[in-house]
């Protein structure tokens, strides 16, 4: 006997129609695992300064996202991870020794400005940490241009003693790369490992590119962005006669490629928009970096490509089947 057919019968949900067996929550869970090499790797080389930093920045969102959802009557998101990423990323794109009020003040920026004001997760156009970094740079740019000299493993308390005072007034590789001083770059094994000054999170290469391997395997994200931000940087470094190698495993770039510009909000959703959106991230970074005022461009360079991103789906949206042209 036929069903009796009702109402509910002709309504449709909105597509995807077709279940992934993964949440929000999930992915967040997969890219924190993801981070937790170059986390170490940060802690490892600044010490304790680099775990207070993260741990206000984590704290701070998981604070600002509470009461964000609480005054706008919504849901409370906390659970679904994305705050602590948030924190996490952010406090990775810091110096180990910056005050932490400023810590608190960026994570602050990063949720309730550049998330909730929009509507939360899904809706910003900015990704959060890397926005709040830029703030953080213009507003406080002595401090977040102060790096720490990474902790000497194996030596004396007085040793540690005396590296603690005079960490604030190393340079980092890219202000060398900058000068054009290439003689004080530090070598390929220290460039991949992340024993130079440098943000916390960005310095050691090769725990990125673990982190990167994880996600690829998850397939939380795909190679199109990475590969494309590195390739173009690679190649604009090789035009302008700079070592490829430094570019590469030093400042943002490896983070920016894998965690920051591999958004799935704010990135474009299709492959060859991926591709686009990667290499203009790479060849921006390197202009900044080569003729900009600033020896760094990757955060700016990926903000700008947000900015675009929605045009970037819409030039490489496919088209339907059977539809002319």
């Amino acid at each position: 006997m036929k069903p009796k057919e009702t109402a509910e019968h002709y309504i449709l949900s909105s597509s995807p129609h077709a279940h992934a067996r993964c949440s929000v929550s999930r992915i967040m869970l997969d890219v924190l695992i993801a981070l937790l090499p170059t986390t170490a790797a940060g802690i490892w080389f600044f010490g304790m300064p680099a775990v207070w930093t993260i741990a206000t920045c984590v704290a701070t969102c998981l604070a600002a996202e509470s009461l964000c959802r609480l005054a706008m009557k919504r849901e409370n998101t906390v659970g679904d991870l994305s705050a602590v990423v948030t924190g996490l990323l952010l406090a990775l794109n810091l110096p180990a020794g910056i005050p932490l009020w400023m810590a608190a003040v960026g994570s602050v920026f990063a949720i309730a400005v550049c998330k909730q004001v929009f509507g939360g997760l899904g809706m910003n156009p900015f990704n959060p940490a890397l926005a709040a970094r830029a703030f953080m740079l213009i507003s406080f740019t002595g401090p977040m241009t102060t790096w720490m000299r990474p902790i000497a493993h194996g030596c004396d308390a007085a040793t540690h003693a005396t590296d603690a005072v005079d960490a604030m007034t190393c340079a980092t590789p890219l202000a060398f790369i900058k000068k054009g001083d290439y003689s004080q770059l530090p070598d390929l094994w220290n460039l991949l490992i992340g024993n130079m000054p440098g943000c916390i999170g960005e310095v050691s290469a090769l725990a990125l590119a673990i982190g990167a391997v994880y996600l690829l395997w998850r397939k939380v994200i795909t190679w199109h962005v990475p590969v494309a931000f590195l390739a173009a940087t690679a190649v604009f470094a090789a035009l302008v006669g700079a070592p490829i190698h430094a570019h590469l495993l030093t400042g943002g770039v490896m983070i920016g490629a894998c965690f920051m510009a591999t958004d799935y909000v704010t990135s474009p959703i299709t492959a060859k928009g991926k591709l686009i959106f990667g290499v203009g991230c790479g060849v921006l970074c390197m202009a900044i970096r080569r003729y900009g005022s600033y020896p760094e461009g990757c955060s700016f360079a990926i903000l700008i490509m947000n900015a675009v991103a929605p045009l970037i789906n819409r030039w490489t949206q496919p088209k339907p089947f059977g539809a002319k042209k």
